[in-house]
């Protein structure tokens, strides 16, 4: 299942959008929040890289993350020819509080004020060297923002060149349709996976109807699916994973039956946890294009390799009929 020969096979953005890999990079955890002691800059540009060679051509990334070092880790990668082989994108509209981060992404404040988009832009484009980027995504709306304005200042990228698409994240049916009244909708960036599923109901199935491309995070967890955590001692000092409710103890415990499910599939396909739990997302729409996060080679290509797995129709419905793992999400 994880051939390094192999390219991915593709897809688009969407409709009409940029093909990519049907499998991305999530970069976050490269240089923020999960594992702060393993952070390795220059094993990580390699990821990028080699992701690249993979076919796995969507690398993303966030202003927030670090709050800005990991733009410009990511803008290393691509330095020196490799910016044309990737679909770039990356986010504005989070930041941090005075004082750091509070413990979980809920606790990050939120900005989508346009003239913070319009400098944001700007700044980002700086720190990835480049001057656009092929998708730039409003993280979160703002509360205190209309959409509308919101939106507006992103379609401004977009006009001005700085951006070829915009997409959302994080958002539900009538965030869509008051964006889209503005300026189309190429994206909609939210978590899916195994264990959280509400998109599922209503915001992929309008994406589907839509032709948008829809990106999910967390794919395998934060690597739960993929077994890699039997217990909180597992988890690396610090990691921001160890405040969350499904990686308390009694959680991790209760919702290890799913991962027990996850294996259990893999091992009649010959193939690991983590590309069943990404092959089960893929299965969910022809523009769903998952964005699994390491800065580990091995991981990469076995994630890569989830693009070569097909799910019956019978593994399918044994993993839709999973239990709602226990814990909230944040």
């Amino acid at each position: 299942m994880s051939s390094e020969n192999n390219s991915v096979r593709t897809t688009t953005l969407g409709a009409g959008g940029a093909e990519v890999g049907v499998v991305g990079l999530g970069c976050m955890g490269m240089s923020h929040a999960y594992d702060p002691s393993g952070r390795d800059d220059e094993a990580s540009v390699g990821v990028i890289r080699q992701a690249l060679d993979l076919g796995v051509t969507l690398i993303d990334t966030a202003d927030v993350y670090g709050p800005f070092t990991n733009e410009e880790l990511v803008g290393r990668a691509l330095a020196g020819g490799h910016r044309e082989r990737a679909v770039l994108a990356t986010k504005v509209g989070l930041v941090l509080p005075e004082g750091g981060l509070r413990g979980s992404s809920a606790a990050l404040d939120r900005n989508a004020r346009p003239e913070h988009i319009r400098a944001a832009i700007d700044a980002s484009l700086r720190r990835l060297g480049t001057d656009h980027v092929d998708l730039y995504q409003l993280h979160r709306v703002d509360p205190e923002v209309p959409i509308e304005e919101s939106w507006g200042a992103m379609a401004e990228a977009v006009a001005a060149g700085k951006a070829r698409a915009i997409g959302l994240s994080e958002v539900g049916v009538a965030e869509i349709e008051r964006a889209q009244a503005v300026h189309p909708v190429a994206s909609v960036q939210s978590e899916l996976s195994l264990w959280t599923r509400d998109p599922l109901a209503e915001v992929l199935p309008r994406c589907e109807s839509q032709g948008i491309a829809f990106l999910p995070f967390s794919p395998l967890g934060r690597g739960f699916l993929a077994g890699r955590f039997s217990g909180a001692q597992d988890l690396p000092a610090d990691d921001w994973r160890a405040t969350l409710p499904r990686f308390q103890a009694d959680a991790l415990v209760a919702n290890q039956a799913i991962v027990d499910t996850v294996k259990a599939v893999a091992e009649r396909h010959g193939a690991t946890s983590a590309q069943v739990a990404l092959a089960w997302v893929l299965a969910q729409g022809r523009y769903v294009v998952p964005i699994p996060g390491t800065k580990t080679p091995k991981y990469l290509v076995d994630n890569a390799g989830a693009a070569a797995l097909t799910l019956s129709t019978a593994d399918l419905a044994e993993l839709d009929a999973l239990p709602a793992p226990t814990g909230a999400r944040y």
